[in-house]
């Protein structure tokens, strides 16, 4: 057996400030949602303002960044050359997924919804930066 890291709920915590201070600090009303690495949910907020269908989008962008273990802008760049990606069973191909590493572990995912795609992303990264 091996042993493998996983995210904690103070880790998860963690995650969700970093990322909510990055909207606000923004005033971006957006949601935020974290994964495990098989794409479900250990955390979610939605901001004042952010509407119903953020908290759908950001919870499939971050489950596709977590199971492929690749950000969502991936498969959105992947579309261009191959549409049949839009049928890809994991998540959805919109900017705002990113893949949590760890020690080079998949250990989970981040995904937002509610700004431009890239500020999604933006807001993801800061969360992502906080897994040492």
């Amino acid at each position: 057996m091996r042993t493998r890291p996983a995210l904690t709920a103070d880790d998860v915590k963690t995650i969700l400030a970093a990322c909510e201070a990055e909207a606000a600090k923004n005033k971006w009303a957006v949601s935020i949602a974290v994964t495990d690495e098989a794409g479900y949910m250990l955390g979610f907020t939605r901001t004042d303002g952010a509407g119903g269908i953020t908290a759908e989008v950001a919870h499939l962008k971050a489950k596709g960044a977590a199971l492929t273990g690749r950000p969502s802008k991936f498969f959105e760049d992947r579309l261009k050359d191959r549409v049949a990606f839009l049928k890809f069973p994991a998540g959805i191909p919109i900017q705002g997924g990113v893949p949590l590493l760890y020690q080079g572990e998949r250990v989970g995912a981040i995904g937002v919804s509610g700004v431009q795609s890239h500020e999604d992303e933006q807001i993801a990264d800061v969360g992502a930066a906080t897994i040492k």
